[in-house]
């Protein structure tokens, strides 16, 4: 399952998104915004981070006027790994190097073709595995680095 979010300025894409995804078959969860009327991005990522830190989704996808915001509220969370992403080449480094489970898109700076490659490409790639990998990861989520 993946869980989906916007704020107002990504509401057009995650409109786009689920039809590509129910087009592919792949099933998701609608978390809002459910009109194109401004809301604080900050409640619907956090709504989104909490089902995918949870377990109930798998991964993510978080969509605002450039990404950066739902991404620094989804990195708030324990065990969330949210990347920006503005190709398909660092979607496919998120998943394979730092195990990416929640995908933030802007909208207002990523044409929607584009966005739908990245989509594509973070919900196809697999995480490499590895120790080096695994020890990074690790290192993300340990506090004795502070």
């Amino acid at each position: 399952m993946i869980a989906l979010g916007s704020d107002h300025a990504g509401y057009e894409y995650k409109e786009l998104l689920k039809k590509h995804l129910d087009a592919l078959g792949k099933p998701y969860q609608d978390f809002g915004t459910a009109s194109p009327d401004s809301v604080d991005y900050p409640d619907v990522g956090h709504t989104v981070s909490k089902s995918v830190a949870s377990g109930k989704c798998l991964r993510g996808i978080l969509i605002c006027g450039t990404g950066i915001g739902m991404s620094i509220v989804a990195n708030k969370h324990s065990g969330i790994r949210a990347a920006v992403c503005e190709s398909t080449a660092s979607a496919k480094l998120s998943r394979e190097h730092n195990d990416a489970n929640i995908l933030c898109l802007g909208a207002r700076i990523t044409p929607w073709e584009t966005a739908k490659e990245i989509v594509d490409t973070f919900l196809t790639t697999p995480f490499s595995g590895g120790e080096r990998h695994m020890n990074r990861i690790q290192k993300i989520h340990s506090l004795t680095g502070l």
